[in-house]
């Protein structure tokens, strides 16, 4: 009964803090140079729509680790198919005890349709606790649910989803179940050899055991006052894992065989995984902390090449190495082919690296406007469409390395670190920062990481939901929405995965080309969702969609209507649509 009325007032304050809100367009000329251009308002509804519990992360008194200022991973998913999406966070750990039954632990919310979640943790059988760092979804048994891996500083965990609004923790009988521990950081379904079963790749980050170990053990940084701040250099790297799904509900580790390991160790972080050179076949992308980020090609045979430096991806565009976070792929300036953003640390710009189409990339980042906004350390990112005019703009989650509250000699962390940073598309190859503009949402300062990008409450927006570490969730809703048009894709797959990840839609809409694929993973070690949001301007339909399935067909569309999900089934067409 508490939990009943708990919920109505949470409809009721949510209701509330929405009507005190302006909810008209935001008109304003916030030095973009262009009269009357619109701007989204964009505010932070967490604590109302009742998301409230913490991600703790719980200092050393005097020292530092490298482990306290990773993970904050948060995956947006339909866990039981209500055509709403859920949130799962998840959470970290600390140096301190913590009182029984008070242990932080991942949340699963249950989206309640009128704008309030519900903590369903325990009624899902997902309480842990741990140094939890990432999370991907995706259905890897083709049984209809999404299923659930989270990255953790020690083991990871694969939840396979019951389909009754519970979960099993099947990490051992998958063969998923790491004999040692690792700093597992991001992760990402795939199917890489297109057999139709959902295979796995996990990044790592630096050897385990230098998570732990005490700064003041190295020689070489002792005085130091902020050695967290000079990054993993020096200390043991890791490698890459792929698990391929032997298509009977368990996987093999195959990463020496496919050609994953046979890198140097790098401090990996956040993978992509994209068709990158549109050859039908999904590629990894891997940013990379304070080491060449890699790209790994696909070579049909079940084996990649790592060409990161050749492709022009790996560094800068002056040869200098950068502190890799998180990573989105998309195609910003409509010519068919995915280009790739990358967020790095503080004092390093964001990396935008254009595709040339020749199995090549050009650093644009100065290029294109996006050389600002450095005093900050930049992890969840995305390539979206906030105004609904077809043209993908770039949101940027930041925070400071030290969480807030992790030690009392920590200096108090600086105003501008922690905003959020929404860059405009503006047309023509460059993007323009509308951050101070596009509502208050964007300014408050938090010690962010992950960040997960979808249609929270079905409005034909795009939402954000943000984890950050010693301090609840952010949850940005746009109360300004645009006037544009839009389309909502989900993919169904039968001779492709189930889920579709891997998948590609073609759009055109007002002479406009668009690609996206269905991906598992990206952002900062985070989950997205898996339909795809297409802005169609001011279009009241798509006059194309062409689906290219990843194993192998394709089928196209004619003149889809507008501002609707549309469920698309392998072989079908559309099976389902739904206005909203």
């Amino acid at each position: 009964m508490c939990g009943v009325n708990r919920r109505k007032n949470l409809q009721v304050l949510f209701r509330l803090g929405l009507c005190s809100l302006s909810p008209f367009p935001v008109l304003l000329n916030a030095g973009t140079g262009k009269e009357n251009a619109y701007f989204p308002n964009y505010v932070d509804v967490a604590s109302l729509a009742g998301l409230t519990a913490k991600t703790v992360v719980a200092g050393h008194e005097s020292k530092d680790f490298l482990v306290s200022t990773t993970g904050g991973g948060i995956a947006l998913f339909d866990y039981d198919n209500d055509g709403w999406l859920d949130i799962f966070v998840v959470n970290s750990w600390g140096f301190s005890g913590f009182p029984k039954d008070k242990e932080p632990i991942n949340h699963l919310y249950k989206n309640n349709r009128d704008g309030t979640f519900t903590d369903v943790t325990a009624k899902a059988n997902l309480v842990r606790s741990g140094w939890g760092q990432g999370v991907c979804v995706g259905d890897y048994n083709n049984d209809g649910f999404m299923d659930l891996f989270v990255t953790y500083y020690g083991k990871n965990v694969l939840y396979r989803n019951n389909g009754d609004g519970t979960f099993t923790d099947v990490t051992r009988g998958s063969g998923l179940l790491q004999a040692e521990d690792h700093w597992n950081s991001g992760a990402a379904f795939l199917d890489y050899d297109r057999d139709g079963h959902l295979d796995l790749i996990v990044s790592n980050y630096v050897g385990y055991d230098s998570g732990l170990a005490l700064y003041e053990s190295d020689p070489s940084l002792v005085g130091v006052q902020s050695p967290v701040l000079y990054g993993p250099k020096g200390l043991q790297g890791s490698k890459n894992i792929l698990y391929h799904n032997d298509g009977d509900g368990t996987f093999t580790d195959i990463s020496k065989a496919a050609g994953i390991a046979n890198c140097e160790p790098t401090y990996g972080f956040t993978p992509c995984v994209a068709d990158y050179d549109n050859d039908g076949w999904p590629d990894v992308y891997v940013a990379n902390d304070s080491t060449p980020s890699l790209l790994f090609k696909n070579n049909h045979n079940g084996t990649f090449t790592e060409v990161g430096l050749l492709a022009g991806v790996a560094v800068d565009e002056n040869g200098g190495m950068q502190g890799g976070m998180g990573v989105d792929a998309g195609d910003y300036d409509g010519d068919g082919l995915l280009d790739i953003l990358k967020t790095n640390f503080s004092d390093q710009t964001t990396s935008l690296y254009h595709n040339r189409g020749n199995g090549f990339f050009n650093d644009r980042t100065f290029q294109a406007g996006l050389s600002g906004q450095t005093s900050s350390v930049k992890w969840g990112t995305a390539f979206v469409d906030f105004d609904n005019d077809g043209q993908p703009d770039i949101f940027i989650a930041t925070g400071g390395i030290y969480p807030p509250g992790l030690s009392g000699k920590r200096p108090k962390a600086k105003e501008e670190e922690g905003k959020k940073i929404l860059y405009r598309n503006i047309g023509n190859g460059r993007f323009e920062d509308i951050s101070e503009g596009s509502g208050a949402g964007l300014l408050l300062p938090r010690c962010s990481r992950g960040a997960a990008f979808g249609d929270i409450f079905r409005t034909g927006q795009i939402d954000v939901v943000i984890n950050n570490l010693n301090d609840p969730p952010t949850l940005l809703r746009n109360l300004s929405p645009s006037v544009n048009s839009w389309l909502l894709v989900r993919l169904v797959g039968t001779h492709t995965n189930r889920a579709a990840v891997g998948s590609r839609v073609v759009l055109e809409a007002e002479g406009r080309q668009q690609i996206q694929e269905v991906r598992s993973g990206g952002s900062f070690c985070s989950q997205s969702d898996l339909r795809l949001h297409f802005g169609l301007g001011r279009a009241r339909e798509a006059s194309r969609v062409t689906v290219k399935w990843l194993g192998g067909g394709q089928e196209t569309l004619e003149r889809v209507p507008a501002n609707r999900l549309v469920v698309i089934q392998e072989g079908k067409g559309i099976v389902e649509q739904e206005k909203f």
